[in-house]
């Protein structure tokens, strides 16, 4: 029973410190794409240390698990992990695992399903507001304008995707702005952030009392936003974007002393217009690769007696 107890001890200093470490980093302002890609290998580290340790110990407490997780495995490799010197509370421990897995599981299957009847209730609206000319398809090429006296923009995600703007945001933005506005919202399209947001808001949610994945959730609202800024940035410029932001939110009250549901637009005002300086490639390569080796940590902890076994 030695590695299900490594592998949950591993996943529990994942757990611990790699979000402590990410909140004391500068480096994830500077490089919002990055950041998303290492949160991902830390959450995906946390999990695969539960299901493999869920493995492991459901092979120690039922021989028949036993027989079908190592069916073509040598008895060398068996003995290797000593699954026949169970204790009492490996039951325990797979049955609890296995029972957050579906608990997982359950948090995003409704997550998604929440999310496209959300979806479905907005594109009914849409219908409504702004009806289909005659001949005219729906497809992700089609810009909805709706009328409104609220400067806002946003896309729709689902089959068919909508980039949805309001007649006072087309009053507002000026000039090279409004592509800027399209741009970001493309971006999100683009790398798929939806469901990272819908990922990270299952786990938080079905798992409220672990703060990793509270943290995950908070910070895939953030970096998403700063990696859009960055796609619209790169072709319109820092100083359009964070115009166009400015103008479409200035009437919401962000920019006052009161907090509000948007303080974080301020900030990403002043980093558009104070950039930070972008780390070197080499620098970029190296977090990339640090954070591919955290997922692959549990399975070398879970195989490493087998193959010490089988040499």
């Amino acid at each position: 029973m030695t590695v299900p107890v490594a592998l949950l001890l591993l996943g529990t200093l994942l757990a611990l410190v790699a979000p402590r470490l990410l909140a004391r980093a500068d480096w994830p302002e500077r490089e919002p794409v990055v950041a998303l890609w290492v949160w991902q290998c830390v959450v995906a580290g946390v999990l695969l240390c539960c299901a493999l340790s869920m493995a492991l110990s459901a092979a120690s407490a039922w021989q028949a698990v036993r027989g079908h997780l190592f069916a073509p495995a040598p008895h060398g490799v068996v003995d290797a992990y000593a699954l026949r010197t169970t204790g009492p509370w490996a039951a325990t421990v797979a049955v609890a695992l296995a029972l957050g897995g579906v608990w997982t599981a359950a948090m995003l299957v409704r997550e998604v399903r929440r999310a496209r009847t959300r979806r479905r209730h907005r594109r009914s609206e849409l219908l409504v507001r702004a009806p289909l000319l005659p001949g005219e398809e729906p497809g992700p090429d089609r810009l909805v304008v709706l009328e409104g006296e609220r400067a806002d923009a946003w896309w729709l995600p689902g089959q068919t995707p909508q980039l949805v703007i309001t007649t006072a945001a087309l009053r507002r933005l000026k000039g090279r702005q409004l592509d800027a506005v399209l741009a970001h919202e493309r971006g999100h399209a683009r790398w798929r952030h939806d469901w990272l947001l819908h990922c990270s808001g299952a786990l938080a949610t079905g798992f409220p009392q672990v703060p990793v994945f509270a943290a995950f959730r908070d910070q895939m609202h953030r970096l998403v936003e700063l990696a859009a800024d960055d796609e619209a940035s790169r072709r319109f410029g820092r100083l359009t974007i964070a115009l166009a932001l400015v103008e479409l939110n200035e009437d919401r009250g962000v920019f006052g002393p009161c907090p509000t549901p948007h303080t974080h637009v301020p900030q990403r005002v002043h980093r558009l217009l104070t950039p930070p300086s972008r780390l070197t490639p080499a620098r970029r390569l190296r977090l990339t690769a640090a954070a591919a080796l955290v997922p692959l940590a549990p399975l070398l902890v879970t195989f490493v007696p087998g193959l010490r076994a089988l040499g």
